[in-house]
């Protein structure tokens, strides 16, 4: 779909579309759905897809999300057309291509625009991110407005500082645009290395940053993750480089995809023999705590904060 043909969609229509039964849509285009237990399984090319309602969750991938993502991850659309098809519309028929019939593209970060207003509006003062927070990010390259769609672009490192992931969020404040540079590597998504044997792991980049800027003290010590989805790929890459991580911090999305991967999650590192704490947001992820003036989660007295300190955030 071409900017021409842009398409502009209410709340609503985009509430309708991600809480579309996924198994229901399946079932009528023809496809095989097996019910498990409350569940339904589907098979991606031969691997398994777990089905509840509205969300999946890919078990080889180890990802998943809404309605919205499936139809975009498997049927290689665009969030417009998604929607247009999630809500009935004739003026997207969903034809599913396999992998290989797909061109891979090389990484390229977004090109980088002049100025960052937009995102730190955005960012700061929409989403409630701590603007001193940001500006560390920003300094070493990891934050920047795109010069093509003013996006947001979280950059992620490998250990030689080659950008290797970015994963770009629309700052116009009724967009809900998110998605990932072709070709990015998730082993190397969105994250900052630490010193203190600390790992905290995230859905999103504006939780991670939501949840920095709720705690604040000593928090570049600390190592942070955000997966932009909910794998556990980037974990065990931060993990193998930074080599001294001793406790993991679990702080995926209050949902069910967030935490039945939590519990996944929590199981491989009780594996290994890696001490892990699952921290669950009050409401449905670290951003809606931090703007709508949650308490912080009380961290471990090392850290020497105040729940006062940690709450300092919320009035930027």
């Amino acid at each position: 779909m071409s900017k021409s043909n842009y398409v502009s969609f209410s709340k609503e229509e985009i509430d309708r579309a991600k809480h579309t039964d996924l198994a229901s849509l399946l079932m009528s285009m023809g496809e095989t759905v097996k019910r498990s237990g409350s569940e339904h399984e589907w098979l991606d090319g031969g691997r398994k897809v777990t089905i509840r309602g509205n969300v999946w969750y890919h078990q080889y991938e180890q990802v998943g999300g809404d309605a919205i993502d499936f139809a975009q991850r498997f049927f290689g659309k665009t969030f417009p057309e998604a929607v247009v098809f999630l809500n009935g519309g004739s003026s997207a028929q969903l034809i599913q291509s396999s992998p290989a019939e797909k061109e891979k593209k090389p990484f390229a970060l977004p090109p980088k625009n002049d100025t960052m207003r937009r995102v730190f509006g955005y960012l700061c003062q929409g989403r409630g991110i701590d603007r001193e927070v940001l500006q560390t990010f920003v300094r070493k390259g990891m934050v920047y407005e795109s010069s093509d769609y003013h996006n947001a672009v979280f950059v992620g490192y490998d250990k030689e500082n080659i950008a290797r992931h970015a994963h770009k969020r629309g700052s116009h404040s009724q967009s809900s645009y998110k998605g990932n540079a072709d070709s990015s590597d998730p082993a190397f998504s969105f994250h900052w290395n630490g010193s203190s044997g600390k790992l905290y792991l995230f859905e999103a980049p504006i939780d991670m940053l939501s949840f920095i800027s709720m705690h604040r003290n000593h928090w570049q010590q600390h190592s942070y993750a955000a997966a932009c989805s909910v794998s556990d790929v980037v974990l065990f890459q931060c993990m193998k480089d930074i080599g001294n991580i001793d406790k993991v911090y679990l702080c995926l999305d209050n949902d069910d995809v967030g935490q039945s991967a939590n519990r996944r999650i929590a199981a491989k590192l009780e594996g290994i023999g890696v001490e892990y704490e699952i921290l669950v947001p009050q409401l449905k992820d670290w951003n809606e705590d931090l703007t709508s003036g949650c308490a912080a989660v009380q961290l471990e007295p090392e850290s020497e904060e105040s729940e006062e300190e940690s709450c300092q955030a919320l009035s930027l």
